[in-house]
């Protein structure tokens, strides 16, 4: 009865927040996350509504996954993981049998009521289904095991190669991989992995598409091609350059406003964001996702088993590895691999499913809590 009436005392919103599971720190990253995600895209998009009000529609849609996943236990997430791992590798091979063919690529399944990326999905399957393999054994473990990950792991990954979708499928095998690195594997065979990777590198390029060895050489060489291949980075470069420490200011950025850089609402938004907000805005938009990284990763090491610790480590990681390559890549350190900037770039399924993935950040905390209880 204390319990009960300290409760009934508490302020109305206090209770809903706290049956909704949500972890304060995180949720509040993720929510000016998300509202400087749209005011630099209403800019971007030259201050069309109509792109706002579909990117708040998608916001709301992934913070609605967010609540829902945050309410599942992780026991149950854990059952679930075979189960979503193999309806993911369905919804791939419909892909490559039935799938819409969109700028040269066959990646969206429309199912009539909605059209979205099956691979998207993968983001959040495969690494529930590695955390579940390796929870069921000892940890650390053998060679034997891992190369049994390494075959879940290559299997959605060598269908998204099929539609083909580069970026997509090294962010879904980074999630695997993320996994593995975190059961425990040992640097001995760490370093034999990537002697295997160096070694299978002439063949790997050798089947590269056209366009993906144009990617890899512009990165290495923006003006062999400054008008064509290059002129993408050589603008990006030039655009986060000319913000200098405090940036031309909010709808000031020539570069974006003239409409010289391409793709300036989705993969190159972190060009447009520098060019207006420069150096300080920059290093703070970083500062905000290192909170996010950095919160996701302490609920991962806390933890109360090893699956949820495996899939918290590997979603924080993922989470990580989008801000590294999306900066990078607009930066001309990184090959050009089309991977939005989180929460900032407009794109749909994407964002979906990463707000979905910070749902079960959500789980595994507020599980924790119960258990301390």
């Amino acid at each position: 009865m204390p319990v009960i009436r300290s409760a009934l005392e508490e302020h109305p919103l206090k209770v809903i927040y706290n049956l909704l599971k949500l972890d304060t720190l995180l949720f509040t990253a993720l929510i000016v996350l998300s509202l400087s995600g749209l005011m630099v895209l209403y800019s971007a998009s030259g201050g069309d509504m109509a792109t706002i009000q579909r990117q708040c529609l998608r916001l709301l849609l992934g913070f609605v996954g967010l609540f829902v996943f945050a309410q599942i236990p992780v026991d149950n997430l854990r059952n679930w993981s075979p189960w979503l791992y193999a309806g993911g590798l369905i919804l791939l091979l419909l892909v490559l049998i039935i799938g819409d063919m969109s700028k040269g690529a066959q990646r969206w399944l429309d199912l009539g009521v909605i059209r979205f990326q099956p691979s998207e999905l993968m983001k959040i399957f495969l690494p529930m289904m590695v955390a579940w393999y390796f929870s069921r054994i000892a940890l650390p473990p053998n060679f034997k095991n891992i190369c049994v990950s390494f075959v879940l792991v290559f299997v959605p990954v060598a269908l998204i190669i099929r539609q083909p979708d580069l970026g997509t499928s090294i962010l879904v095998a980074g999630t695997g991989l993320f996994v593995i690195f975190l059961a425990g594997i040992r640097y001995p065979t760490i370093a034999f992995l990537l002697g295997c990777v160096l070694a299978a590198a002439p063949v790997l390029w050798y089947y590269l598409h056209d366009y993906q060895r144009g990617r890899i050489l512009t990165m290495l060489d923006p003006e062999r091609d400054p008008l064509g291949a290059g002129y993408h980075i050589i603008q990006s470069k030039i655009a986060i350059g000319s913000g200098g420490v405090y940036g031309r200011g909010w709808f000031n950025g020539t570069q974006s406003q003239l409409d010289f850089i391409p793709e300036r609402s989705t993969d190159f938004i972190f060009s447009v964001f520098s060019e207006e907000f420069g150096f300080i805005g920059s290093s703070l938009l970083i500062l905000l996702y290192l909170i996010i990284i950095v919160r996701g990763l302490i609920i991962a090491a806390n933890a109360q088993s090893s699956y949820a610790r495996l899939l918290g480590g590997a979603i924080s990681l993922t989470f990580f590895s989008y801000v590294f390559v999306n900066i990078g890549m607009v930066s001309g350190l990184l090959p050009v691999v089309g991977v939005p900037l989180p929460l900032i770039s407009y794109g749909g399924t994407s964002m979906v499913t990463l707000l979905t993935m910070f749902g079960v950040l959500m789980s595994i905390h507020s599980h924790k809590k119960l258990l301390g209880h």
